[in-house]
This record gives C-alpha cells, sequence and structure tokens, in this order.
C-alpha cells in the first residue's frame, strides 16, 4: 500500500496534458472502479470505525485518521450494490471533494495506471438517469467504471446551491440581456446545481458534458460568425472529463481566433494550488473551487460586467 500512495504522492505532472492516472479498486465482486489520482489524499488499511446516532445509512461510521473526524462512506452500499459487511479487510481511499474531505470505503485497492483523457468514455447510452457512472474505460480487456462521486454526495448531503441574499444585491449583472453561458460539466449532478446557483442572473445556458462536445458546439457556432464571444462570451467547464480535459478544452479555445475572446472559467474540485499555475498557462479567466454558488455567481457577475 506504501508503494501505491508513493505513487499518488509523486505523479502530479498530468494534468493540462489530457492526461490522468487512476487509482484502481474493487467493491463487492470482480468488477474494477477507478477515481483520479488527484482526487486522492491517502490509501489506508481500514481503521476502527466509530457509530454515531443518526448516521446516513450509507455512511459506514467515522474515522478517528491524522487529528481529523472522516465520515466513511460504504462505496458498494452508496451506489445501490450489497453493503460491505466486514471492514476488517477494507481499505478506505481518502479523497476530496467540492470542499470537503471523506473515506470510500472498498473491498480492495489494485494500483495506478496512466492513461489519456480520449480513453475515457463517457457512459453508454441507456445507462440511465439512476446511474452512478461518469464515465467508463477499458483496461486489459476489462470494463474499468468511474463513479460519479458528486452525484453520491449530493444525495447523502446535498450541497446548497441558492446564491445568499447579500452576495445577490450587489451582482451588477444586467439581468435583462439575457446573455448566453455554456456549461461543461461529465456529472449530470453538477451541471444541475450549476444552473439552479445561476437561475436568478436570467440566463441562457447551453451545457455539454465534456470538453469535445462542448468544443464541437463552439466550432458549430464559429463556422457561422466570426467571433463566437459576441453569442456565447463566458463558459464554465469542469476539469476533469472523459475524451477532452478542462484544460486541453481552454487551450484550444485560445488558440482558435473566432473562439479566443470567450471568457473561461475553471470550475472543479482539483487542487487550488496546483492549479493556478495551469489556469495561467492555458489562458483560463478564472478558477473556482467546487461548490459555493456565491463565488461562482460573483465569478459570472465579474466576467459578463465587464
Amino acid at each position: 500500500m506504501s508503494s501505491i500512495m508513493e505513487s499518488v504522492n509523486k505523479r502530479t505532472q498530468l494534468v493540462g496534458q489530457n492526461r490522468l492516472e487512476l487509482l484502481l479498486f474493487k467493491l463487492n465482486g470482480r468488477q474494477r472502479f477507478g477515481i483520479n489520482v488527484f482526487k486522492v489524499k491517502e490509501v489506508l488499511q481500514c481503521p476502527p470505525l466509530t457509530s454515531l446516532p443518526k448516521l446516513n445509512p450509507f455512511i459506514k461510521g467515522v474515522a478517528h485518521i491524522r487529528g481529523a473526524t472522516i465520515s466513511v462512506i460504504d462505496l458498494s452500499a452508496a451506489t445501490g450494490g450489497r453493503p460491505l459487511t466486514s471492514t476488517e479487510n477494507c481499505f478506505i481511499i481518502i479523497s476530496e471533494y467540492n470542499r470537503s474531505v471523506q473515506g470510500f470505503l472498498v473491498s480492495s485497492v489494485e494500483r495506478i495506471i496512466n492513461m489519456n483523457w480520449a480513453a475515457i468514455m463517457p457512459p453508454p447510452q441507456g445507462a440511465g438517469r439512476f446511474s452512478y457512472l461518469t464515465a467508463v474505460t477499458e483496461i486489459e480487456g476489462e470494463l474499468v467504471e468511474i463513479l460519479d462521486v458528486e452525484k453520491i454526495l449530493d444525495e447523502i448531503s446535498p450541497v446548497k446551491t441558492s446564491i445568499s441574499d447579500e452576495v445577490n444585491e450587489q451582482l451588477t449583472i444586467d439581468r435583462e440581456q439575457n446573455y448566453h453561458i455554456m456549461v461543461i460539466d461529465d456529472s449530470a449532478v453538477a451541471r444541475k446545481q450549476i444552473i439552479r446557483s445561476l437561475e436568478s442572473l436570467n440566463l441562457q445556458i447551453d451545457t455539454a458534458k465534456d470538453g469535445k462536445e462542448a468544443l464541437d458546439k463552439l466550432k458549430a457556432i464559429a463556422s457561422e460568425m466570426d467571433n463566437v464571444a459576441q453569442e456565447i462570451p463566458l463558459i464554465i467547464s469542469d476539469i476533469e472529463m472523459p475524451e477532452m480535459d478542462g484544460y486541453t478544452l481552454t487551450a484550444e479555445v485560445r488558440d482558435d481566433p473566432k473562439l479566443k475572446d470567450i471568457k473561461v472559467v475553471l470550475h472543479t474540485s482539483l487542487s487550488g494550488v496546483f492549479n493556478q499555475a495551469m489556469v495561467e498557462k492555458v489562458g483560463a479567466n478564472d478558477f473556482i473551487a467546487k461548490f459555493n454558488p456565491d463565488e461562482l455567481a460573483a465569478a459570472v457577475n465579474k466576467h459578463l460586467s465587464l
């Protein structure tokens, strides 16, 4: 296990190259699952868990790790599978999503693999809105499922999506302009959260589930006009997405004369300290850590009120 975490700590130079590394694990059964290494803070043998009253049924208990109390989610149960009955030989993947740290209880952790985002594909059609998949890929002839962690967390502890009255009163955006923006995120839950947060700004919001789909839509508009920013002045994009990540999308936008004037806000749960350098490198206008509706609205206000 120490060798896995050494890899987690060392392999941090892939963002911005349309590449990622997946930590592979299993729940109940032979199916492999993956999580982006950038979301992983630590992997450890499951310690003794403490049960607390009125916990969500998908939370196996809380663990006391390095001076912090962390909720441990039974990832199998949370995705509709059989609960992990014994934690004795299980592992916890400590991760950070949406500004919170949580542990995911899994039956086993395998290894880390290096992949190109182009090999990470959207879930197959027909997966349905109740699916917990955000992407799939093939490794050694087997399907690996990448879970929509934001959907899982939102079902356990829904995030606040409304703008506070105080911030709403300070916004200077002309709501009668009915600005047209694009929201790009591979998680359907995340897209809905953003739309709900911005609904009071009276925006026209188009969506895309990954960078490639967004770029195709933008280029289709560019085939009919010279400056797409006149039609879509702002895009809000996740970074981790199948086929094309948010950094690569931003670089493609900046390299296209018809798209280059579009404002780009990157909206992600990846580490803000490391990302700031990448934000500047690819030419994004802003970076916001998920998920704070006030900060999101303030960024939209700033870039549409100029």
